[in-house]
């Protein structure tokens, strides 16, 4: 296999990966981006978005990532389809291996992968995605002002977006297939503080429907017993909380992560534990995962890269 040598390799395009290949390019390190699979990242598939400072009057998602790919490209970036299948950075190696078929050797590697949010499989979720559908409900939830919705989960995210919702909508129900909230104590004081929060414990969403965008849920209480129980619910807006998977899977045999595979970074910094790799955005984030956040940390990735390929002389 043919192996290119590059300076600086990013691996995701979104805004983390284009926000350091924006930094990398501008600081003459000649960045070779692999965008993945999803080109673009998460925001791709949401439709406006209002919280990124920029943009007065919103944004489409895919739009933002465009223009995004377009300055990293305009500043010298070389943007390319693939996906990363394999790497070996043993021993100071920093070897990516793209479609199986390409052989780079980088300086330097950029991981900005992401993370992919948990659904829970249903055929009408992937059909009103971004019509009703969300997984953040800190980027759509200012869609559904006044409006019924729904959030699907028991952990301390699906509180914190339930709280969130409450402030903006009419009523949101909490869908918990347990008999339990799972989340820390002083986070289920506060949904059950809130007086606009109903809590179905014990249910399951079977589906979604409308007329184009979300209008309510099928949903099943106490699934497989002698009380099942089926019941539908109005809403205009249905939140997944249940978690994300991090795209961190072809790292973890040289990058150490956590228990959920999430990237760690020294503090206060980018860098990994294997020299010269470095990690930004989502698949490093398991707190705020906001465009913003994930940019700033791009930032922050190319400038280590770049000090770090300064003190290698």
């Amino acid at each position: 296999m043919e192996t290119e040598k590059v300076k600086v390799l990013i691996i995701g395009s979104g805004p983390a990966g284009y926000t350091a290949a924006i930094y990398a390019s501008r600081a003459n390190l000649s960045p070779v981006l692999v965008q993945g699979l999803q080109a673009g990242g998460q925001l791709t598939q949401t439709t406006e978005i209002e919280n990124f400072p920029g943009y007065p009057n919103g944004v489409d998602g895919n739009q933002m990532m465009e223009e995004f790919r377009q300055q990293a490209e305009r500043l010298g970036t070389d943007i390319r389809f693939g996906t990363v299948t394999k790497v070996d950075f043993a021993d100071g190696r920093h070897l990516v291996t793209v479609d199986d078929e390409k052989l780079i050797d980088a300086e330097a590697v950029i991981i900005a992968t992401g993370a992919t949010a948990k659904y829970l499989g249903l055929p009408s979720e992937e059909k009103y995605r971004g019509s009703g559908v969300s997984a953040c409900a800190t980027c759509d939830g200012f869609f559904y002002r006044k409006k019924d919705v729904a959030v699907v989960g028991g952990g301390d995210t699906a509180c914190e977006e339930a709280t969130y919702l409450a402030h903006l909508c009419n009523k949101v129900y909490m869908i918990v297939r347990k008999n339990f909230l799972r989340a820390s104590k002083a986070m289920q004081e506060r949904v059950m503080n809130t007086p606009n929060i109903e809590i179905l414990f014990e249910h399951n969403t079977l589906d979604l429907f409308g007329d184009g965008v979300v209008e309510g849920a099928n949903l099943v209480y106490r699934q497989g017993t002698p009380d099942e129980e089926r019941r539908q619910i109005k809403i205009d807006g249905f939140f997944l909380a249940i978690g994300h998977h991090p795209n961190s899977a072809v790292f973890q045999p040289f990058v150490k992560t956590d228990e959920d595979g999430y990237i760690i970074t020294e503090p206060n910094s980018s860098r990994t534990n294997v020299p010269g790799v470095f990690a930004c955005g989502d698949v490093m984030d398991r707190t705020y995962r906001q465009a913003i956040v994930a940019a700033g940390s791009g930032c922050k990735a190319a400038l280590d890269a770049e000090r770090y390929l300064l003190s290698r002389g």
